[in-house]
């Protein structure tokens, strides 16, 4: 049985265990959370090293990536890279450009959902370029919620252009920031405090991050369509106790769970027998569909 690991700075409560059959192959899959503890994390890593066969880092991502798939270093996830010399690891970001992007013609050709016009929240679109460009591509009314969500600035970003040009005015400096100053980690992620009440309810979709839109809630969504990553089944009921109509995630479901795209990423590396770094955007696309993995729908209202 293969193993894979996701070490996550993220609460510890929302870890989880499953196996799984995927193409004939028995996986262990597993997440570890360290409620915000870095050096924690890099511990589990180094002790871990050469036992499992893929790590997947959550709560935190690697790289951001700007216009034209130019990539930035985010500081403090470094040491948790450095941590693993032996087993590859992998932040999810290979897929966000592939599985994420096609989660949008996803909604549109899968789930019939007429895209054209409709007003989509995407809470941060500079960790999901894919997402962004994918909606912007099918004629969505589109808000950036970066500076609002990340930043804690009521200023809504109106347009992919007007994001590319923030994304590059700010990524070379939010890399280097403390990773906790732009999003929550550890026992921050079960908060939720409501606020942007008008963007929520303005919008037809609402998508990025789960913890981003967790964090600010409203007390109801009547009739909106999630589109998001990792989701636990606590998530799931709180979305349809708020009125949501329909949950979408990027991720396939495992025993009630919706791993982050860190864990996919580690799968499909697992499953491939390559390294992460000779996979390109093509090849995860083709074995995205060798591999058959799919989306999670489900109609909660």
């Amino acid at each position: 049985m293969k193993r894979i690991v996701s070490v996550s700075i993220g609460a510890s409560s929302r870890n989880h265990s499953v196996t799984a059959n995927i193409c004939g192959q028995d996986f262990l899959i597993e997440r570890i959370g360290t409620d915000g503890d870095l050096k924690k994390a890099v511990r589990i890593i180094e002790e871990l090293d050469g036992k499992v066969d893929v790590f997947g880092m959550g709560g935190i991502d690697l790289y951001l990536y700007g216009r034209n798939g130019r990539r930035y270093v985010i500081r403090a996830a470094l040491p948790l890279a450095r941590a693993a010399r032996k087993t590859p690891i992998v932040d999810g970001s290979g897929l966000k450009n592939t599985l994420e992007r096609d989660v949008v013609n996803f909604l549109h050709r899968d789930c019939g959902l007429e895209l054209k016009g409709k007003k989509v929240l995407l809470v941060s679109g500079m960790d999901r370029f894919g997402m962004a460009e994918g909606f912007t591509r099918m004629g969505c009314d589109m808000i950036f919620g970066d500076v609002m969500f990340a930043l804690g600035l009521p200023i809504p970003i109106r347009s992919l252009k007007n994001l590319h040009r923030l994304a590059s005015a700010l990524i070379p400096i939010v890399c280097q920031l403390p990773f906790h100053w732009l999003y929550p980690t550890g026992h921050e992620q079960e908060k939720v405090l409501p606020r942007y009440n008008k963007y929520y309810q303005d919008a037809d979709i609402i998508a990025g991050d789960f913890l981003y839109i967790k964090r600010h809630l409203p007390e109801r969504l009547e009739g909106k369509v999630i589109v998001t990553n990792t989701v636990t089944p606590s998530d799931v009921h709180m979305l349809q106790q708020r009125g949501v109509k329909l949950l979408v995630t990027s991720t396939p479901e495992f025993n009630g769970r919706s791993f982050g795209t860190n864990v996919i990423e580690a799968l499909i590396v697992s499953l491939s027998g390559k390294r992460p770094e000779d996979i390109t955007a093509d090849m995860y696309a083709k074995l995205i569909r060798e591999f058959d993995i799919t989306h999670r729908v489900e109609y909660l209202n």
